[in-house]
């Protein structure tokens, strides 16, 4: 088995420039829109599935695939009724292995319904989230299954990064990156890419500080998780793998409102005619909010990283 696919806690810019030649040709290269006055959107919602996140996917399967670790009999498991369930059915479909997702009882049926359409086979197991993470854990060491975990390995979040890099081709001179954190996937990776580049600002709604609270306590803790971008930014503690990188790449790390997710929401929509999830919001809503004011001049990039919404909640939304 590679060094990658056991290594955990860490990633590299050579991560990173691996998993971008690994998936390419899989992944959509998302455009940049100029915003005007210094702003500039990465329209990663366009990617496959309306999310970021089949980059990681991809990387860790094909990851997995070179080393001889992924059964195409038995394929994939996944624990996630929401964008990491999709990302990994829909990468399982395209490489042709199986995929079995656990999501809770409660799981809403469209998203059921989604990942089916992706063929994945989907299995409901107890009430929680949790329970449905440990059922995934058991049938991985039952089956011999690949587990692909929505943010904490190695291979998932080097994916991500490969946003950084595009980022980086396209606009070479930017000053700063926002982004939204949940789990830290997207952090961890695109903080590693564009390290030495850009700073990274790191959004999260104050119902939801699993990175600020972590840094404040100088390890990952479990916080207590609510507010309107739950659904996607709902993680209960930062990965591992997400705070050794914020603790070498030091990114500006803010929390904003809800009523302010609510309104850069909005700008989106009216705005860039962007339907944006609560949680991609999130990022645009550190500058709107005023959590983080960048100096005249400067230059930044705010990733716009879901689309998996309710669209017709876009126009009659009040604050």
């Amino acid at each position: 088995m590679s060094e990658q696919l056991h290594r955990a806690g860490t990633i590299t810019p050579e991560d990173v420039s691996a998993a971008e030649r690994r998936i390419q040709g899989y992944v959509r290269r998302t455009p940049m829109l100029e915003a005007g006055g210094g702003l500039w959107l990465k329209c990663e919602h366009l990617q496959h599935t309306g999310v970021f996140k089949p980059r990681g996917a991809f990387n860790r399967m094909l990851a997995a695939r070179e080393a001889g670790v992924l059964d195409p009999t038995v394929g994939v498991v996944a624990a996630s009724g929401g964008n990491a369930g999709l990302a990994n059915a829909y990468a399982a479909s395209v490489l042709g292995v199986p995929a079995t997702v656990f999501v809770p009882e409660t799981a809403p049926a469209v998203k059921v319904a989604r990942l089916r359409g992706y063929g994945a086979q989907v299995r409901q197991v107890g009430q929680q989230y949790a329970e449905a993470y440990d059922a995934a854990l058991l049938h991985c060491t039952e089956r011999g299954a690949l587990f692909c975990h929505a943010y904490d390995q190695p291979e998932i979040a080097a994916g991500a990064g490969t946003i950084g890099t595009e980022i980086l081709a396209d606009l070479p001179d930017v000053d700063t990156v926002v982004l939204a954190v949940g789990g830290g996937g997207l952090l961890a990776g695109v903080a590693t890419a564009v390290a030495g580049r850009a700073r990274v600002v790191a959004v999260e709604p104050e119902t939801a500080p699993t990175l600020h609270s972590a840094l404040a306590a100088g390890r990952p803790v479990d916080v207590p998780v609510s507010g309107i971008a739950a659904d996607s930014l709902g993680a209960r503690r930062v990965g591992d793998i997400a705070f050794g990188v914020a603790g070498r790449t030091a990114p500006v790390s803010v929390l904003v409102r809800d009523a302010d997710v609510v309104a850069a929401r909005r700008a989106l929509w009216e705005d860039y005619r962007i339907a944006a999830e609560y949680g991609a919001a999130t990022a645009l809503a550190g500058l709107l909010g005023g959590a983080y004011a960048p100096e005249p001049g400067e230059r930044v990039a705010v990733l716009v990283c879901g689309a998996n919404t309710d669209p017709s909640t876009l126009a009659d939304e009040a604050l």
